[in-house]
């Protein structure tokens, strides 16, 4: 807002700038660009008067992009990513050799003058007619600011800097009027720290803090001389006089620095001699920058917090606006990264598959009841060598978040799902049926949301194994992964009331699609996420109520301001109890059943493994109390290959299957992630269990009398009936889900 006397003329202030729009403005701006003298003399002097007052009075100084800190969640460092590399800091916490430097080679009557220097436009006006073009120029200081201030503005957008740059008479006018305002309004200490914090230093160095650190590993204020001499000649031309390519060109710079400090009486002569017989000894610090940067694999985490404040409303309503505040930096983010989870979970991904196989692994951890994300590790390492086998696919994520765009089948780790449906319809545990190995149902009989058929034909389908043929009941089918038993189970429980519970745990939130209402989801046709699959197991952990993922806890910005954050949302998608009977159910899976190789002795644990069709995608996905992680292996470049007859970590698989590399994965990461001190168990709940054929003849038999001649035991009895050998084991098979079906392992 203009500033008037009570008597509503200008100010003293806006007189003088009116006054040297007038009589010096036209010099000055000539003495910046190479224009013919006369020609240009009369076109900056006309409109000058007029549009002097026009320029806004008020300069929009943007707060300078920072360094943004990555946090676990106990403080410690992750990573640092920044658009570009600053620290701001105040002047008492910079050299004085550095402040006197900077001002004797760039504006050494910086203090004498306001915001044009008379003498150095005169000056400059006369060499540059001498030349026939621009030979020296007459910026001050303050106004070589404000063109920063306006470039800084710009960011990284080319035909925004080209204008904050652009040689014309009209930048350079609005340059002086900021300049003019600036000097008023903040002062020479304020215009010398601010100058100081904004410059280029090169080296992708911004802001003497930053410099110091990247040439002499030093903060600033610790700068000698010589070394505060060199940074100062970097200004004029960072590229020329940098002393990391041009070690004699920048010593020539140094000195001449060290030499207009000795004239203007910052130093004595016998110093600056001293300091020119010095060589320049840099230590440089190697720009340390992006999430290629994050400590124990964490690159694919950090990029996942990144994509999060681009992503979420919670930042800023529209895309620049959130893209604003990442550039800006300046933030300390403390995640919920769990660093011994973290550790666990990157030793766990590359403990059995190599970064140069054929196929990669995801391993996920989420704590139940917060939705926090624990860990994310993965087999290849972050990165943009693809030689080195490098990757910035995330491959627990879906594509809005650094991910993959289409997920992957999850195979029978859907099948609690169902199940959870089920006895949410109220239908028992001990419910039974009687399959053959293979078989075909009809599509009609399922129905969709909407009540009408899934579709016309017959849906064909069959177990892992032709041995499994019999009768199964819930708890039994989940431990071998029967699909026929699922087939049956979704038929009476209602397709439209299994895909509403998968809804409900969050089956695929990440991918951000639209369940297909199909037989075939039963078995894990359908794509989801590790980090989507390790936030529906939590679901059963936490006793039936689904928590969002959440990767941040808190936000600060460079002023100490507390930013909102994502918070989780937490929902009930089933009862307690229908939760504690597929705990228990799944903890047959880990003690007897596919996920044998998986189980943890010290503690309640439950998991389902996991194998789609062609065995292109294996997973293992199981919990304790208080962890949820979810583990796929796969191939992720190109066309998915099955996996056969493959090598994997210097070991070859028959057929890869969701207990025998999954399975082992997951407790590698699980017994690293938890303590000994940390064991709870699971609810308590009696299971149901359905009757077998051959129970009911053992109670036809019950009171028979003996017949003494018989031997102990007939040679089609089981001389273990209570240990059953995990069909994984000894080589296991390849189920067919049909219609986009999922495998039965």
């Amino acid at each position: 807002m203009a500033k008037k006397r009570s008597g509503g003329g200008l100010t003293g202030t806006q007189q003088a700038a009116k006054f040297l729009g007038v009589s010096v403005l036209s010099g000055a701006v000539l003495a910046g660009i190479a224009l013919p003298a006369a020609g240009a003399l009369g076109l900056a002097a006309k409109g000058t008067v007029e549009g002097f007052d026009e320029i806004p009075s008020n300069l929009k100084t943007p707060p300078l992009s920072q360094r943004t800190t990555i946090l676990d969640s106990e403080g410690g460092h992750l990573a640092t990513v920044y658009s570009r590399d600053r620290k701001v800091v105040p002047l008492e916490k910079i050299s004085p050799y550095m402040q006197k430097a900077i001002v004797a080679i760039e504006d050494s009557r910086f203090y004498e003058h306001g915001a044009i220097d008379l003498k150095g436009v005169l000056r400059a006006i006369n060499r540059n007619a001498q030349s026939g073009g621009v030979a020296q120029g007459a910026s001050t200081l303050t106004q070589q600011y404000v063109k920063n201030v306006f470039v800084e503005e710009a960011g990284d957008d080319p035909e925004k800097v080209a204008a904050a740059t652009q040689q014309t008479i009209g930048r350079k006018v609005r340059e002086l009027k900021y300049a003019i305002q600036v000097e008023e309004e903040l002062g020479k200490k304020k215009i010398l720290e601010n100058y100081l914090n904004i410059t280029f230093f090169g080296q992708q160095a911004y802001g003497i803090e930053a410099a110091a650190q990247r040439y002499f590993s030093k903060p600033a204020a610790d700068l000698k001389l010589e070394e505060a001499a060199m940074m100062a000649g970097l200004v004029q031309s960072p590229s020329r006089y940098d002393p990391v390519n041009d070690l004699q060109e920048a010593t020539k710079r140094r000195n001449t620095v060290l030499q207009r400090m000795a004239d203007v009486k910052d130093i004595s002569q016998a110093e600056a001699d001293r300091a020119k017989a010095a060589p320049i000894k840099l230590k440089v610090k190697a720009p340390k920058n992006g999430c290629i940067t994050a400590v124990d694999g964490a690159g694919f985490f950090c990029d996942y917090v990144r994509k999060t404040i681009l992503n979420d409303p919670v930042f800023g309503k529209t895309v620049e606006e959130r893209q604003k505040l990442w550039n800006l930096g300046g933030l300390t983010v403390r995640t919920t990264l769990d660093p011994r989870a973290q550790e666990a979970a990157n030793e766990a991904a590359v403990a059995k598959i190599n970064v140069d196989d054929k196929v990669a692994a995801s391993v996920v951890q989420v704590q139940p009841g917060t939705g926090k994300i624990l860990s994310m590790g993965q087999s290849r390492p972050y990165g943009l060598d693809q030689k080195q086998h490098q990757t910035t696919l995330n491959l627990a994520v879906g594509k809005k978040m650094g991910g993959t765009t289409y997920g992957f089948q999850v195979g029978s780790t859907f099948k609690p799902i169902t199940a959870a449906a089920a006895l949410e319809k109220g239908l028992s545990p001990a419910q039974s049926f009687s399959t053959p190995w293979k078989i075909s149902l009809p599509m009609a009989s399922y129905n969709t949301c909407a009540g009408g058929p899934s579709g016309g034909g017959n849906w064909d389908l069959q177990n892992e194994m032709k041995s499994e043929a019999g009768t199964w009941d819930m708890t039994s089918a989940l431990g071998k992964s029967i699909n026929t038993y699922f087939a049956h189970l979704e038929q009476m429980t209602g397709l439209c009331e299994t895909v509403e519970m998968a809804k409900k745990m969050g089956y695929e939130k990440e991918l951000g699609k639209k369940l297909q209402e199909l037989p075939s989801i039963t078995l894990g046709g359908q794509e989801s996420t590790p980090l989507d699959m390790a936030a529906v197991y939590a679901t059963f952990a936490n006793r039936g109520t689904y928590c969002t993922p959440v990767a941040i806890e808190s936000i600060k910005t460079a002023n100490g301001e507390r930013l909102k954050v994502p918070q989780t949302e937490c929902s009930r998608a089933m009862s307690e109890r229908t939760a504690d009977t597929i705990n228990q159910m799944l903890k047959g899976v880990v003690e007897d059943g596919t996920g044998t190789r998986a189980g943890l002795s010290d503690r309640d644990n439950a998991g389902k493994t996991g194998t789609t069709n062609d065995r292109k995608d294996a997973w293992f996905v199981g919990y304790t109390p208080n962890l949820s992680t979810a583990v796929w292996v796969g191939d992720d470049v190109g066309e998915k290959q099955s996996m056969y007859n493959i090598v994997i970590g210097g070991v070859t698989y028959d057929k890869v299957c969701g207990g025998c590399l999954p399975g082992p994965i997951w407790k590698i990461a699980m017994t690293g992630a938890l303590t000994a001190s940390e064991t709870p168990s699971f609810a308590p709940i009696a299971v149901p269990r359905g009757e077998k054929p051959e129970d009911k003849e053992k109670d036809k038999d019950k009171g028979k009398p003996r017949d003494d001649n018989r031997p102990g035991r007939g040679d089609d009895e089981d001389p273990f009936p209570d240990i059953t050998i995990p069909p994984d084991l000894i080589g296991g098979g390849n189920g067919r889900g049909g219609n986009n079906g999922g495998n039965g392992r």
